[in-house]
């Protein structure tokens, strides 16, 4: 969702679609954290959709970690 999020502000009025108002709603509450930290680069270029997926990813390969270590408990 993130991705489509970031690929609908490089098309003109598409955040402002009934998709781009969903995704909207969805992502930036995720974002928002993110985007307090890191400014956007001269005004236009935000970097804090990067940050936020590779901390997503860090989290789901945390979540997969600790699944695997239970599992193997188990065994």
């Amino acid at each position: 969702m993130i991705i489509a999020y970031i690929l609908l502000s490089w098309l003109p009025n598409a955040r402002d679609s009934v998709v781009g108002e969903w995704l909207a709603k969805l992502v930036e509450p995720y974002l928002a954290p993110f985007r307090k930290i890191i400014p956007p680069i001269g005004g236009m270029l935000d970097l804090s959709p990067i940050v936020a997926l590779i901390a997503l990813q860090f989290v789901i390969q945390g979540i997969i970690g600790v699944i695997v270590y239970i599992a193997e408990l188990f065994m």
